[in-house]
C-alpha cells in the first residue's frame, strides 16, 4: 500500500510565506485583479473563435483533400492551445471571480476530448501536491516500461531507444485521451493517493461528454463530409497526433529537464521539504522572453509560477516571475529555466538519452539513490 505523502519542512522555511506576500502586495498596490483582464479575454476570442472556425470550415467548406488535412492538423494544435489558454485556467478557478464562468469554460475541455472532472483531480490536486514524485504524480507516469522519467524507475532494453520514440509517443496522448485515459482513471481505486469517490453526476457527465465529442469529431464529420472513410481517418488522426505532441511537448519540458528533480520520500513517507521548496526544485520555466510563447502557451512556459500561484490567471505570470525569481534566490532556492523553447527540447532530449540509453549501459552500477539530476541549464543561484 502506497503512504500518503507528506512535506515536513525541516529547515522551517519562510520561503512560501515572504513570497505570497510580496506577490499580494503588487496586485494590492496595482489595484489589480488576479483573474483575467482585458488581454486574457482577447486570447480566450481568439483560440476558441479560431478552433470554431476551423472545425466548421472542414465541415462545411468543400476544400481539397489536402486543404482539409492541413485544417484538421491545425485544428488539432488550436485543441491544444484552447487547453493551455482557456481551459487550463477556468478549471483552476484562475480564469474569473465567477464560479460559473470558471465552470463554463472548464466543459469546453470535452471540445478537445478530455474530462474535466478527471483532469481537475489529476492535475490540480494530485500533480499540483505531489509534483515529480514515483508512484504518486500520475502526470509523470507515461507509458509505463516504454519510457523512463526517473532514476528510481527500473531500465530495460528498449528504454535504450526512448530517445528516440518518445516524442513519436507523445502524439498518441490524446488519442489515449479520447478513448482511453478518462474512463481508466475514473474508474481506478485511487488517483495516485487519491481515493476516487466520485458524485453521481460525474458518471453522466463523463458519458455525456464523451459521446459529445465523438458525435461532433467522429459522427456527425461522417455524415456530412463528402470523403471516403478512409480519408477521414487519416484527417481524424493528424488532428490527434498533432494535439498530442503538444500537449506532450509542452507539459514534459515543464518537469522533466536537466535541473529538476525526482525526490523520493523517506521510509515514512516525508519530504523533508516544505512543498513549495519542492516546486522550485521539480519545476521548470522555458522561453519566459518569447512573447509568441507566452500567448500560445498559456502560460504553461512558465511553470514555475503557475505551480506556486494556480488560482493567478497566467495571463499575470510575467509581472510575478520577477517577484518569484528574486525571492528564490534570497532563500538560496533554484529557479530553473531554459532560455527557448529548443534549448528545453534539447535538455529533455538528453534526460531521456541519461535515463534510457546510459543508464542502461551502466545499470549494474546504479545504485539506488533519490533522483537528483545535474544540471545543464540556467538555474540561478544568489552570489
Amino acid at each position: 500500500m502506497t503512504k500518503k505523502v507528506k512535506f515536513t519542512n525541516l529547515n522551517k522555511s519562510t520561503f512560501y510565506a515572504t513570497l505570497r506576500k510580496r506577490v499580494d502586495d503588487h496586485f494590492e498596490d496595482q489595484n489589480l485583479s488576479v483573474h483575467a483582464n482585458g488581454a486574457m479575454w482577447f486570447k480566450a476570442f481568439f483560440f476558441l473563435g479560431t478552433f470554431i472556425t476551423l472545425y466548421l470550415l472542414i465541415l462545411l467548406g468543400g476544400f481539397s483533400v489536402w486543404a482539409m488535412l492541413g485544417m484538421a492538423i491545425l485544428l488539432g494544435i488550436f485543441g491544444a492551445f484552447v487547453g493551455f489558454n482557456i481551459c487550463h485556467d477556468a478549471i483552476h478557478k484562475a480564469f474569473s471571480d465567477k464560479p460559473i464562468i470558471n465552470r463554463s469554460f472548464s466543459f469546453l475541455f470535452s471540445l478537445i476530448g478530455a474530462s474535466a472532472y478527471v483532469w481537475s483531480i489529476c492535475h490540480n490536486i494530485v500533480h499540483h501536491t505531489y509534483t515529480n514524485i514515483s508512484g504518486h504524480d500520475e502526470d509523470i507516469d507515461v507509458a509505463p516500461g516504454l519510457i523512463r522519467f526517473c532514476e528510481k524507475e527500473p531500465v530495460n532494453k528498449i528504454q535504450r531507444y526512448q530517445h528516440f520514440y518518445a516524442f513519436a509517443l507523445y502524439s498518441l496522448a490524446m488519442l489515449s485521451w479520447v478513448f482511453r485515459k478518462d474512463y481508466k482513471k475514473f474508474f481506478q481505486t485511487k488517483i495516485g493517493s487519491q481515493v476516487a469517490n466520485h458524485p453521481k453526476i460525474e458518471y453522466f457527465n463523463l458519458f455525456f461528454f464523451k459521446f459529445l465529442y465523438y458525435f461532433l469529431f467522429i459522427i456527425l464529420p461522417l455524415i456530412v463530409i463528402d470523403v471516403p472513410w478512409w480519408q477521414f481517418l487519416i484527417g481524424f488522426l493528424a488532428m490527434q497526433f498533432a494535439q498530442g505532441l503538444v500537449l506532450g511537448l509542452v507539459f514534459q519540458l515543464a518537469h522533466v529537464v536537466e535541473g529538476t528533480s525526482f525526490p523520493h520520500p523517506n521510509e515514512d513517507g516525508n519530504i523533508e521539504e516544505a512543498w513549495a521548496a519542492h516546486q522550485m526544485m521539480t519545476t521548470a520555466n522555458f522561453a519566459v522572453e518569447s512573447k509568441l510563447a507566452g500567448f500560445l502557451c498559456g502560460g504553461l512556459n512558465r511553470q514555475i509560477e503557475h505551480h506556486l500561484f494556480p488560482k493567478i490567471c497566467h495571463i499575470h505570470y510575467p509581472a510575478i516571475g520577477k517577484i518569484v525569481k528574486s525571492t528564490a534566490l534570497e532563500f538560496d532556492l533554484p529557479y530553473i529555466e531554459s532560455r527557448t523553447f529548443f534549448n528545453a527540447l534539447g535538455s529533455h532530449y538528453r534526460m531521456l538519452r541519461k535515463l534510457g540509453k546510459e543508464a542502461y549501459l551502466t545499470q549494474e552500477k546504479i545504485v539506488p539513490v533519490p533522483c537528483i539530476l545535474t544540471a545543464n541549464v540556467n538555474i540561478s543561484q544568489p552570489l
